[in-house]
């Protein structure tokens, strides 16, 4: 049977008067949008404006929810109280359904960014607390999330449905976990590279859902490149929630 994978990005990640990325273009590839809730980026107006074009679209939905940093774009590790790390995470969600419920969809998943996605793949007192926000909000939410990682673990034990990620514009470690931005070669910026990354991603069963960011240089053309080698694979490209 043909494997079904979810083609996602990182999208409304604008902030006031500055743009980051061509977030239309990347909805006319991808099959969900996790989109900035305000904390690492992302105000009031883009997040509508992202809602509703994603909309247009026929694009599923995500929280993308993060440190509050936006000054470092959410990519600083930070050491927050795990009561105020479950309260920041639901703010976020409540903050991007409200803008959903006026568009008439909803918030399909919740996907955590930077910083916090990798603490909490190791940091089981930050994943638990990630996890307690998404099952006081509804535990029907999935969480977008790498397998194996203390995340996806606790989810897993809370009832939270865990749907598996992979990344087509990162590096590896030998030990699965992403290269750290900090060092050479770390993100991948040749749609060869982004190609054979996607062939090497659907190999493993436990990845439903591949991720191409939108402020990698030449995000879009990367983004059609993962699409196309998925297609050529003969998989099927369809939103997971």
């Amino acid at each position: 049977m043909a494997p079904v994978v979810d083609l996602n990005s990182d999208l409304g990640e604008g902030y006031g008067a500055w743009q980051l990325g061509d977030d239309n273009a990347m909805l006319d590839v991808v099959t969900s949008a996790n989109i900035a809730c305000g904390f690492h980026a992302g105000d009031p107006a883009t997040i509508d404006r992202t809602v509703q074009a994603a909309v247009e679209h026929g694009v599923r939905i995500g929280a993308q929810v993060s440190y509050p940093d936006l000054a470092g774009f959410g990519r600083r590790a930070m050491d927050i109280v795990p009561a105020d790390l479950t309260a920041g995470v639901l703010y976020q969600i409540g903050a991007l359904m409200a803008f959903c419920k006026a568009a008439g969809t909803r918030v399909c998943y919740v996907k955590p960014h930077g910083a916090l996605y990798n603490r909490i793949l190791d940091d089981e007192t930050q994943a638990a607390a990630v996890c307690t926000a998404l099952t006081r909000y509804d535990d029907d939410l999935p969480l977008l999330t790498m397998t194996g990682g203390a995340a996806a673990q606790l989810a897993e034990r809370a009832g939270i449905t865990v749907v598996g990620e992979g990344f087509a514009d990162r590096a590896y470690t030998a030990d699965g976990r992403l290269v750290p931005r900090s060092q050479p070669g770390a993100v991948l910026t040749s749609a060869d590279e982004v190609a054979a990354s996607v062939r090497q991603l659907i190999e493993d069963a436990g990845v439903r859902s591949i991720c191409v960011h939108s402020d990698t240089p030449g995000a879009v053309a990367l983004a059609r490149a993962a699409r196309d080698a998925l297609e050529k694979a003969g998989a099927e490209i369809a939103a997971f929630a």
